[in-house]
C-alpha cells in the first residue's frame, strides 16, 4: 500500500512547476490526451449502440418476428395455420399478409413499389404500423374501399397527399382481343406512415387483404401468416415449433434470418472500432511513459535527497507510479463524465450542429435510418474505463523502475 509520504509527493509532482512549466504541461497533456481518447471511444461505441437498437425496435415495427408461408405460393387454409400457431405458449398473436410489387401513377410521377395486404385489426397484434403513421389512420384500410397507406418517402416521390387518388399498375396482365393489357387499380391515399428507416419509407405501401387478394387474383388465400412471439430473440426456435405443431410442409423464416446481415456487419463494425480506438486509448496512456521519463530526469536532485534521507527504491518507485496513476484515474475520470455528456445529449448535439452549419451527418436514402442514435450501456463504460486504467498504470512501471534505480551519489555529483 502506498504510504503516506509518497502519496503526497506523487500528486505534488503532478502539479508541480519546473523552471520552464514544460513537465506541467506534458502532464496536462498526458491527461487530455486519455480523456479524450477515452471520450470518444464511448461515443462511438454508444452510436454503433444506438444503430443496433434503433435497426431491431424499427424492423420489428415493420417487420412480424417471424412468418409461415406455403412453398408454392399460397397459403389456402391460413385460419387453420394461425389458430394452430396461436396455441403454441410463446406465440402472442397470428395474422395474415398478402405481398405483390407494381408501379405506382400520380399525374407525371410514378415509382415501383411493394404492397402489402393486411387486416388493419389483427395488424396491430403482431407489428407496430399503426404507431408509425404520421397522418390518416391504419383503420381506414376496409375492404372494398381500395385505400392505400403510403411511406414518409414514397408520398413523397410521388408528390401524393391524403385524399389523393393514385393508379396502380401489376405487371401481371389481361388478356383481350387486342393483346396483353396491364392491369390498374386506383387507390385513395387514406394514410402516411414514417418509420425512419429509408428502406421502408420509400418502397413499402399498405393496402387492405380483401382488396390485395383481389387485385393478386388469390382467392382466399394468402401469402402467408406473421407471427408474434414473446421472446424475440427465440424466434427461430418458436416459429419451427409452430410450423411442426401445424404438420410441417411449409417455409418458415424469422426476423433474425431475414436481417442477419445487419446485425453480422454491426457486431464486426463494433469489434474493429473498438479495437482501432483502444489504439488510441493506449498512445495515450502510454504518453504517460514520456512524461515520467521526463520527471525523473529533472527531479533526479529530489530523488538523491530522499535517498540520502532514508527513502528506500521502493518508497521512489511509489511516487512515481502514485504520478502516472494519478494523471491515469483524472484523464480516465474525465474522459468518461465527458463521454457519457457527449452520449446522452448526441441527438441534441448533432440537430444544433446540422441546423448551424447547414449539413447533414446522415442521408436518408444512403443509411438505413437518418437519426443519429446512442444507446449508452453501463457495461461499455465499465469495461473501456477498466482498460484505460490499466494501460495508464502499465505506462507508470518502467520510468518508475528508472527512477527508483537513481543512485544519490551520481545524482548530486554536479550539484
Amino acid at each position: 500500500m502506498i504510504g503516506g509520504y509518497e502519496f503526497w509527493i506523487g500528486r505534488r509532482y503532478v502539479r508541480a512547476r519546473s523552471s520552464n512549466g514544460f513537465i506541467s504541461l506534458i502532464s496536462a497533456i498526458s491527461m487530455l490526451g486519455i480523456a479524450i481518447a477515452v471520450a470518444v471511444l464511448i461515443v462511438v461505441l454508444s452510436v454503433v449502440n444506438g444503430f443496433e437498437q434503433e435497426l431491431k425496435d424499427r424492423l420489428l415495427a415493420m417487420s412480424a418476428h417471424a412468418t409461415i408461408e406455403d412453398p408454392n405460393g399460397g397459403l389456402s387454409n391460413w385460419l387453420t395455420w394461425s389458430e394452430t400457431a396461436e396455441l403454441q405458449p410463446d406465440v402472442s398473436a397470428a395474422a395474415p399478409f398478402v405481398e405483390g410489387q407494381g408501379l405506382l401513377v400520380f399525374g407525371n410521377q410514378l415509382s415501383g413499389a411493394e404492397f402489402r395486404g393486411i387486416d388493419p385489426q389483427l395488424e396491430a397484434r403482431v407489428s407496430g404500423v399503426g404507431a408509425t403513421l404520421v397522418d390518416g389512420d391504419l383503420e381506414s384500410l376496409t375492404s372494398g374501399a381500395f385505400n392505400i397507406v403510403l411511406g414518409v418517402e414514397l408520398a413523397a416521390e410521388l408528390q401524393a397527399t391524403i385524399g389523393d387518388k393514385v393508379t396502380l399498375t401489376l405487371a401481371e396482365g389481361i388478356v383481350t382481343p387486342a393483346g396483353v393489357v396491364p392491369r390498374t387499380k386506383r387507390f385513395t391515399v387514406s394514410g402516411i406512415y414514417r418509420v425512419g428507416m429509408y428502406e421502408f419509407d420509400r418502397r413499402l405501401a399498405f393496402i387492405n387483404l380483401g382488396d390485395s387478394q383481389r387485385l393478386f387474383r388469390m382467392a382466399e388465400t394468402v401469402s402467408g401468416i406473421r407471427l408474434a412471439v414473446t421472446e424475440v430473440f427465440d424466434a427461430p426456435q418458436i416459429v419451427r415449433r409452430a410450423a411442426m405443431a401445424g404438420g410441417g410442409g411449409v417455409l418458415v423464416t424469422d426476423w433474425t434470418r431475414r436481417n442477419v446481415n445487419f446485425f453480422r456487419s454491426i457486431q464486426i463494425t463494433k469489434s474493429i472500432l473498438f479495437v482501432i480506438l483502444l489504439m488510441v486509448v493506449a498512445v495515450a496512456a502510454f504518453n504517460i511513459v514520456s512524461t515520467l521519463v521526463m520527471v525523473v530526469k529533472d527531479k533526479q536532485s529530489d530523488i538523491a535527497i530522499l535517498r540520502t534521507v532514508g527513502a528506500t527504491p521502493r518508497d521512489i518507485l511509489r511516487i512515481f507510479i502514485t504520478q502516472g496513476s494519478v494523471i491515469g484515474v483524472f484523464g480516465t475520470v474525465a474522459g468518461v463524465v465527458l463521454g457519457v455528456v457527449l452520449s446522452l445529449n448526441l441527438e441534441g448535439i448533432v440537430q444544433f450542429m446540422e441546423a448551424t452549419f447547414g449539413i447533414k451527418f446522415l442521408a436518408a436514402d444512403v443509411y438505413f435510418i437518418s437519426d443519429l442514435p446512442a444507446d449508452l450501456r453501463v457495461m461499455d463504460v465499465a469495461r473501456i474505463s477498466a482498460i484505460a486504467l490499466v494501460l495508464a498504470l502499465a505506462s507508470t512501471l518502467y520510468p518508475a523502475w528508472r527512477g527508483a534505480r537513481t543512485l544519490p551519489a551520481e545524482a548530486l555529483r554536479y550539484d
